[in-house]
């Protein structure tokens, strides 16, 4: 009779034992895959209050952000400045090379695409491709009908490409 349970015991061993290598062989190849590393599924977002969205966003290695912006505020406006930084501070803002008024005319529902550098501190950004680059996207503009400035901060999350 002891014969019996030794057998049933070496077999119990052996079915669990197979089951966790290739347990642990799928857990290997998924490893190895990255899909255990958080900065292959970030995705580029870039999130600002109502009136201005954004359509895309990609930033480079060396720092510089493509922007595509959707006006949808009420009236026409005048981007007056923007900036892009890795914290929420206005330092390092561009001011859009537009002789002779140095602004952007906006009208409702028009859409533009512009580079900004993007900082890190009191530094310019710069990253390997695939790494992960988050801060603020700040925009200066003022409406044309009334003269009122506004500034808008907005986040800025996009995998460096």
């Amino acid at each position: 009779m002891r014969p019996l349970r030794l057998q049933s015991a070496m077999e119990y061993l052996m079915t669990y034992s197979w089951a966790l290598l290739v347990i642990a062989l799928v857990l290997v190849v998924l490893f190895s895959l990255g899909l255990f590393n958080p900065s292959s599924v970030v995705t580029s977002q870039c999130i600002l209050p109502a009136g201005l969205s954004c359509v895309s966003v990609f930033v480079a290695s060396n720092g510089l952000a493509s922007i595509n912006l959707l006006q949808a505020t009420t009236t026409p406006i005048n981007i007056t400045a923007y900036g892009c930084n890795a914290n929420n501070t206005v330092a390092h803002m561009s001011i859009p090379l537009n002789p002779p008024t140095n602004q952007i005319k906006m009208q409702i529902g028009a859409n533009l695409t512009f580079s900004v550098q993007c900082w890190a501190g009191a530094s310019t950004f710069s990253a390997n491709p695939g790494s992960t680059f988050s801060g603020y996207l700040t925009v200066n503009y003022t409406e044309t009908t009334s003269g009122f400035p506004h500034t808008i901060i907005g986040q800025l999350i996009s995998k460096v490409t």
